[in-house]
């Protein structure tokens, strides 16, 4: 008979009276009793102890080009090892990867940190990219992975919701180097209420400003759904927040939707409704906006805020023309483009999954 696997005790949790437990990771603060899960499905409570169900167990491995994720202004050319767990701390009924993230069991292959970085060694990649669902669900698995991955020279990335405390950012803050925060909706509370079962946007908010403080890297994505996430409005303002409390140099990505899980009656998003809301992103001044899903758009491109020569041409994931020196700036009139990191011209574009 075989021993049964230790459980891995949770990061970021408080001990309350009756054996139960308040989960101090994600924005929720679940208040877990004894043998119950917090509302991610996959943080258990057991005898007054917080346990981390999925620590060490990829339900998803593949190799991604970090546009991607999508990070166009870190490390651009690179690649990435992508890993991910079962669950998540929201319920979006148009999420792309629900089969892994709404997954009721602890589904995955065993993967301790070690093998994720040897792989991401062993495939040629820069970086690691905790991403697919939710990383602040797996955070334990996340930050030990990325405790080795920091030693031997890989730079680490999360791709999140944001929806986490503060005290989680600062926790993971000396290992991660970059973060994707993804919005829906414009931000509306009321289409985050309806669609994903989160009940406020403020912690999103909180946790971005936390991020800049701790001088992580990060790109913002907003997915405009039509109908019933596509407001203009929603979108300038929270644009003005990008500019105001990260930097007019903040990217911003502007994703189209495309009906997916159990939100199929909605048709993709008009391309002219993206092209509005991005120059109205622009107008209130921020410097680098893109349309993301439309492979071919001239928004996919980076052009100097100051001149606006084309410096990045892209075609869906892949770079198709470097126009930077070496010094990341504008060739015409030498304008600093915000690019952190190197470009890595690898010519890598089609991802591939290993596991």
């Amino acid at each position: 008979m075989f021993p049964q696997k230790q459980l891995h005790e949770a990061m970021l949790y408080n001990q309350l009276p009756e054996k139960k437990v308040r989960c101090n990771l994600c924005a929720r603060l679940c208040t877990i009793p004894d043998g119950k899960t917090g509302f991610c499905l996959v943080r258990k409570n057991e005898g007054g102890k917080l346990y981390a169900l999925t620590y060490g167990k990829a339900c998803s491995m593949a190799v991604d080009p970090i546009t991607k994720k999508p990070l166009a202004h870190f490390h651009p050319g690179s690649t990435v090892l992508s890993i991910a767990t079962g669950g998540c701390n929201f319920r979006c009924e148009f999420c792309d990867n629900w089969m892994i993230s709404q997954e009721q069991g602890v589904v995955g292959t065993e993967m301790p940190p070690q093998d994720v970085v040897r792989k991401t060694h062993d495939n040629n990649c820069q970086g690691i990219s905790y991403t697919y669902t939710e990383p602040t669900i797996f955070f334990e698995y996340a930050y030990d992975t990325a405790t080795l991955a920091k030693k031997v020279g890989f730079f680490n990335t999360f791709v999140t919701n944001g929806y986490m405390t503060t005290d989680a950012v600062k926790t993971i803050a000396p290992v991660l180097d970059a973060a994707t925060v993804d919005f829906k909706g414009g931000a509306d509370p009321e289409f985050y209420k309806k669609f994903s079962a989160v009940p406020s946007v403020e912690p999103i908010f909180e946790a971005l400003k936390a991020m800049k403080r701790h001088d992580i890297h990060v790109e913002i994505t907003n997915l405009v759904a039509p109908k019933t996430g596509d407001s203009l409005d929603r979108i300038r303002d929270l644009a003005i927040w990008i500019r105001d409390h990260m930097g007019k140099d903040t990217p911003f990505h502007l994703l189209r939707f495309h009906p997916e899980y159990k939100l199929t009656e909605l048709a993709s998003t008009p391309i002219e409704t993206l092209e509005k809301a991005h120059n109205i992103s622009r107008e209130v001044g921020l410097h680098y906006v893109y349309i993301g899903n439309v492979p071919g758009h001239p928004y996919e491109n980076t052009y100097c805020p100051n001149c606006h020569e084309l410096v990045i041409k892209r075609f869906s994931f892949e770079i198709a023309k470097w126009n930077l020196t070496k010094q990341m700036r504008c060739p015409k009139c030498g304008y600093d483009i915000a690019i952190k990191g190197s470009f890595e011209p690898t010519g890598f574009s089609h991802p591939y999954a290993i596991i």
